[in-house]
């Protein structure tokens, strides 16, 4: 790991977010949807569902996208493959790209949680939880957008993953039976895991995170090798 290198590519993704206003844009999102929520909880705590709900949005709208639309630009302008070609280790390339977004990320959590209530993720098991749910959209968003050819085709996978990772707790709007086998698969995705926590003080949700952690590295990781091979 070479911090020299760390910093030039966190010093070029930083001018890069600055001028690209979609990025500037999309920390915004969570922020109104928190102001909007609070406002709805007349003063009271808002339900779980809906905290996490801003927690998801949070992540797939700034994480996730931000990831996938810094190197989706890379790639557009033909530069993403002469930097992993270049000297820099996979290391230094990941947590380079990574530095930008979750600076990002926190500034946008932080204020989210600020707005709508910090208390439920004043625990060990919950802060983990969010490191983890981290982990998981920074890697799945890095995998997507070191195969992504355009920024205009990041909208085609940024949509689903919102839809399906970020705001999954609004599976339970959709008025399905207990029996529903896509509820029953829904329980088992990130969130919905995390949620299940605060009910069960169990760990075990915990490890089922984690294992989605590994499965997005690896897709990470087979990605960058992808990139790497010669046409």
């Amino acid at each position: 790991m070479n911090a020299q290198r760390i910093y030039a590519i966190v010093e070029k993704d930083l001018k890069d977010f600055m001028k690209n206003t979609m990025l500037v844009f999309m920390p915004v999102i969570p922020v109104i949807l928190a102001l909007l929520y609070s406002r709805m909880g007349d003063g009271e705590a808002l339900p779980l569902f809906m905290v996490y709900l801003i927690v998801g949005v949070t992540f797939s709208s700034v994480t996730t996208s931000c990831m996938m639309i810094m190197m989706a630009e890379e790639n557009e302008k033909k530069t993403l493959r002469g930097l992993v070609m270049s000297p820099a280790t996979f290391l230094d390339i990941i947590i380079g790209k990574s530095l930008v977004t979750a600076l990002l990320t926190l500034i946008t959590l932080g204020v989210s949680l600020a707005v709508i209530g910090i208390e439920p993720f004043l625990h060990v098991r919950p802060f983990i939880g969010l490191i983890l749910l981290f982990l998981f959209f920074l890697f799945l968003g890095i995998g997507v957008g070191l195969f992504v050819k355009t920024v205009g085709m990041t909208t085609a996978y940024l949509m689903p993953i919102m839809f399906i990772f970020g705001f999954t707790p609004m599976i339970y709007f959709l008025g399905l039976s207990e029996d529903s086998l896509a509820l029953k698969i829904a329980e088992y995705f990130p969130i919905p895991q995390l949620m299940a926590m605060h009910d069960t003080q169990s760990w075990l949700p915990l490890g089922i995170v984690a294992l989605w952690v590994i499965g997005a590295a690896l897709f990470m990781y087979v990605c960058f090798k992808r990139t790497r091979k010669d046409d």
